[in-house]
């Protein structure tokens, strides 16, 4: 949907550009130049965006309306209402294509010999095997709900699919149950080989195969089963409770978002018309909620783990994560560090280099204090047992951690508990404030003076993600900036003062207006004749004031470029209003997320790496940290790799324009970012 369609024709609508983004991920999914295998992720990548959208943004729209206000200021033009109706048809339309790209992948693999077959394809060589496996490992973790003598359903569990059973029974009775298909179970489950030929059937189909043996004390003559999910509010709400800690009392919000309301109910469109009644009536949904018709497998997300099957011909060929040229894993970080800047881009650069700086300063007897802020940790965390073991040799360390990072609260809290254990500091945020800033200082006594090491990231320090987000992080002894990332975390502690800063820029207190004035300085530059040029990259553009802001800068005659992944409401090319603006987003095998911004021209640019995205909560809800590059050679690589970005002519696509997510063409030599990047610090390994 463009600017066109909707009531205002000014911004797009912050809800339907994140559905046009996710829109780009499905063209992955039905993309044949995909490698099969990776085309299944993609579709499970995008049935788990979804799933999180109904939980925040729908969830969102739908209190609006619930507390009967019409939330046009807030929408974009458009009334609550009417947004959740448009939402309901662009996701019909979506689940509809998605059905359709799992058809005609599930083909393409019967062409590879690699079947996924359902219960009316099972076969006698494969009978013995399901059945073993079920009564093995299924049929004593089942959970089956007899629905019947139930009035109302008990609350069913948070995007948790459940097969829903319908008997017909011998004397003219039905019987309806439900069974639970739990999270964390193998979802698809790999059969012996025949014939060169593999075999899987899902978790599912597994269990309607085996109704009989679930329902054995039933006399019925017919048994069907269709899958249903419901998707609940996200939204954490915090007791009042003074006894509990602020860990305690995360913990029970995060349980309680189990029975939160729902926001979206999926049905197998296939199902009974008496099956879907009976369910709808118990669990008190009506067709003013979002009921949406979908196909016989829910929770497509677990695509996100299809079984390799040793096929890597069908998936992306993996990268060997490259070193940092000048800067080695086997000596010193501080040495070389102590020398220049250096920047680390993963996934194409290693990860290492942030659990070996953590590691030589647990070790290292000359280092005092480390001070850190962690926003989503990996699983196992090598950085949380860098920081322990820091703690358990006598290092002072500080961790802010942010416990409300959505969905990834209980692995944080997790962590917290641990690293409390063993002697580390633990801030919890700020009061009102999501601390979303990544940056770690290092403070080392040399000689008879403290000096400062550190980094600041557009990343999380997670080494799963770093695997598949692009991000990029400054390690730097410049003391002036370290200095400055220090006075950040003496605001966690008294954040009744407002600091001042020369280098860095630091949400809540900064961020617009240092950005406003950046901006400025380029219409100054093209008012006087010279060239203004801004290049951004960034997730996500909805902060109206800075689209205004960057409308004045196009009609001052400033070219902006900008390399947006995710949400943007600005709408590029408009004359008279933005038609020096071009947007793009590029959406391939890593997950673009970096934040990079750069004013002006060559060697008088003036370029900063950030945590904060252009909207409303990374300006004024967050603390974030925006940092300058002073490094001339790594400057340069900034501009050369948003210029490497910008030239993609494989993966990017034109965005809020009028044939929406067009694929860019040019008649340049053929550009796939993510490639070239790699071969661009291959490159500079070599020379």
């Amino acid at each position: 949907m463009i600017a066109s369609e909707t009531t205002n024709n000014t911004y797009i609508n912050r809800e339907i550009s994140w559905l046009q983004f996710n829109a780009r991920v499905l063209q992955e999914a039905s993309d044949e130049r995909v490698p099969l295998i990776e085309r299944l992720r993609f579709l499970g990548i995008f049935s788990n965006n979804l799933d999180e959208f109904f939980k925040v943004r729908y969830a969102t729209v739908k209190r609006i309306v619930d507390a009967g206000k019409g939330g046009k200021n807030q929408l974009g033009g458009i009334k609550a209402k009417e947004l959740l109706d448009i939402i309901t048809q662009i996701v019909i339309n979506q689940q509809t294509e998605s059905i359709r790209v799992l058809e005609d992948v599930d083909n393409k693999l019967k062409e590879e010999n690699i079947f996924v077959i359902d219960e009316t394809e099972v076969d006698s060589n494969q009978h013995d095997y399901i059945k073993d496996y079920f009564f093995q490992n299924v049929s004593s973790a089942l959970v089956t709900i007899i629905l019947n003598d139930l009035v109302q359903l008990p609350n069913l569990k948070d995007s948790a699919a459940y097969l829903t059973v319908k008997m017909q029974m011998t004397d003219g009775s039905k019987q309806f149950a439900l069974i639970e298909i739990p999270k964390g179970v193998e979802r698809f489950i790999v059969l012996p080989e025949q014939d060169g030929h593999s075999y899987i059937i899902m978790y599912d189909d597994l269990l309607r195969y085996c109704l009989s043996d679930i329902f054995s004390i039933f006399d019925y003559e017919t048994i069907s089963a269709h899958m249903i999910k419901i998707t609940r509010d996200a939204e954490l709400d915090f007791e009042s409770d003074l006894s509990k800690s602020f860990i305690e009392k995360l913990s029970d919000s995060v349980k309680h978002r189990e029975i939160g309301d729902p926001v979206r109910f999926v049905y197998d469109k296939t199902i009974d018309d008496d099956t879907l009644q009976n369910l709808m009536e118990k669990m008190e949904i009506d067709n003013t909620d979002s009921v949406i018709p979908g196909g016989r497998y829910h929770n497509k997300r677990d695509y996100m783990s299809f079984p390799s099957l040793g096929r890597t011909d069908l998936m992306y060929k993996r990268i060997e994560p490259l070193q940092v040229k000048g800067l080695g894993l086997k000596t010193s970080l501080f040495k070389a560090i102590a020398e220049r800047d250096y920047m680390v881009h993963a996934p194409y650069h290693t990860f290492k280099y942030i659990v070996k700086f953590l590691r030589e300063a647990a070790l290292d007897p000359h280092v005092k204090t480390i001070k850190i802020t962690i926003y989503r940790l990996a699983e196992i965390s090598h950085v949380a047992s860098a920081l322990i073991n820091a703690a358990i040799n006598g290092k002072e360390v500080t961790v802010s951690i942010e416990l409300r990072a959505r969905f990834d609260e209980e692995a944080n809290i997790y962590y917290a508990n641990q690293m409390k254990k063993e002697g580390v500091n633990l801030h919890f945020g700020v009061p009102g404030l999501k601390v979303h800033s990544k940056m770690c200082v290092i403070e080392r006594e040399e000689g008879k003076k403290l000096k400062r090491y550190g980094f600041i990231s557009t990343g999380n320090f997670n080494e799963s993600t770093a695997k598949i987000y692009t991000d990029y992080t400054l390690f730097t002894y410049n003391q002036p900036i370290l200095k400055e990332i220090n006075k950040i975390f003496n605001f966690f502690d008294t954040n009744y003062r407002v600091y001042t800063y020369k280098h860095l820029i630091v949400s809540p207190h900064y961020t617009e207006k240092s950005f406003f004035k950046l901006i400025d300085e380029q219409i100054e530059e093209s008012k006087k004749g010279n060239e203004g040029y801004i290049r951004v990259k960034m997730n996500s553009l909805s902060n109206y004031a800075m689209v205004d802001k960057l409308y004045e800068a196009s009609n001052a005659g400033v070219k902006i470029d900008m390399i947006i992944r995710g949400i943007c409401c600005l709408i590029p090319g408009i004359e008279g209003m933005s038609e020096n603006i071009k947007v793009i987003s590029v959406v391939d095998k890593f997950l673009e997320h970096p934040r990079v911004y750069i004013f002006g021209k060559d060697e008088d640019a003036k370029i900063y790496i950030s945590s904060a995205d252009w909207m409303t909560r990374n300006i004024h809800n967050r603390v974030e940290v925006s940092c300058p590059i002073y490094d001339f050679e790594i400057k340069q690589e900034m501009i050369d790799t948003f210029n490497i970005c910008w030239s993609d002519n494989v993966k990017a696509r034109l965005i809020n324009t009028p044939k929406e997510n067009e694929y860019k063409i040019d008649d340049n030599p053929k550009v796939r970012s993510q490639v070239a990047m790699y071969d661009y610090y291959l490159d500079k390994l070599k020379d």
